[in-house]
């Protein structure tokens, strides 16, 4: 049987970073690339799980400031050009020639910006909850989503503030999180994160209710770090010129794709990936019914899989 392991590799990327690098499955299997979300969240082992180990090699970086790359946090030299850069660093330091591209949400927005910049490095793609990262999606996700389908999240995020700050609940978060003072930006943090959780799941029982004050929010809490660098790129527009993504998605020429798109996705709506589908002859849109945003939503880890598979499929038969 093909070896399994897993190896770990620490990279320096300069300007002060270095990569934590994770790699799993068969060495001489089909080389693809893990691309976790967030900005900021990091790899997970199950993560790995999602790929068939006797038959792929699975690259699961963790992205700057994210994970167990170090300094967590760091936020200088930290955008998505960056990213992109790093990503090849990664493939050239693994000997790897092309890569299958795996990622969700905000791995799926880093994927079709190194995609786009580098076609000939991607042999075939896996997305799950499409975000392009325009002001147009954020402003849905984080306000007009909310504010028209969970409007008593809405009310209770909203209460935390002041009065003179409720309408821009994104900004006033993320002016607290850029605050130096730990009082100040930690409960922010927990309680963004707690927000932006309660808006993934499909079932937001599960979810932790927000506090009734934001002084104490972080009491007997682990500071997510998260948080943090979501509010460093999406006040720099994720990085990316206006509607990039979408515009440049002719570079994407026939890449085979498959994008698993959960129907009642709150923060990443299907409306997303259909446009990038249009625009994209080689993707397919495969709906995912009773499924908000996050991997652990009914059918959406089972649809990943099943996508990773058939394309493998297709790499082996071309």
């Amino acid at each position: 049987m093909a070896d399994q392991r897993t190896a770990e590799l620490r990279l320096d990327a300069g300007d002060g970073h270095n990569l934590y690098v994770a790699e799993a499955g068969s060495p001489d299997g089909i080389p693809a690339v893990f691309l976790h979300g967030g900005p900021g969240s990091g790899c997970q082992p199950g993560h790995a799980d999602l790929f068939d180990r006797r038959r792929f090699r699975v690259v699961l970086p963790d992205q700057r400031g994210a994970g167990r790359s170090t300094p967590k946090g760091r936020l200088d030299a930290n955008t998505t050009a960056h990213l992109i850069a790093d990503l090849e660093r990664i493939r050239a330091e693994l000997g790897i020639r092309r890569w299958m591209v795996v990622g969700g949400s905000w791995g799926a927005t880093l994927g079709i910006a190194y995609a786009e910049a580098h076609p000939d490095r991607v042999s075939a793609m896996v997305l799950r909850a499409v975000f392009l990262g325009t002001a147009a999606e954020l402003h849905w996700a984080f306000g007009d989503g909310p504010r028209t389908l969970r409007p008593d999240l809405w009310a209770a995020l909203t209460a935390l503030l002041p009065a003179d700050e409720r309408d821009d609940p994104m900004g006033a978060f993320g002016r607290r999180l850029r605050n130096p003072d730990p009082a100040v930006h930690a409960p922010a943090a927990c309680v963004w994160g707690d927000f932006e959780r309660t808006l993934s799941e499909i079932n937001p029982a599960r979810a932790i209710p927000l506090p009734q004050s934001l002084d104490r929010a972080a009491e007997g809490r682990e500071i997510p770090s998260t948080p943090y660098v979501e509010n460093h790129y999406f006040r720099n527009d994720c990085f990316l010129g206006p509607d990039q993504l979408l515009a440049e998605a002719g570079k994407l020429g026939d890449i085979p794709a498959v994008i698993v798109q959960g129907r009642y996705d709150l923060l990443c709506p299907p409306r997303t990936s259909a446009a990038l589908a249009a625009a994209w002859p080689g993707c397919e849109v495969r709906i995912v019914e009773g499924a908000g945003h996050t991997m652990s939503d009914p059918g959406v880890e089972d649809a990943v899989r099943e996508a990773i598979r058939d394309l493998a499929d297709r790499i082996a038969a071309d």
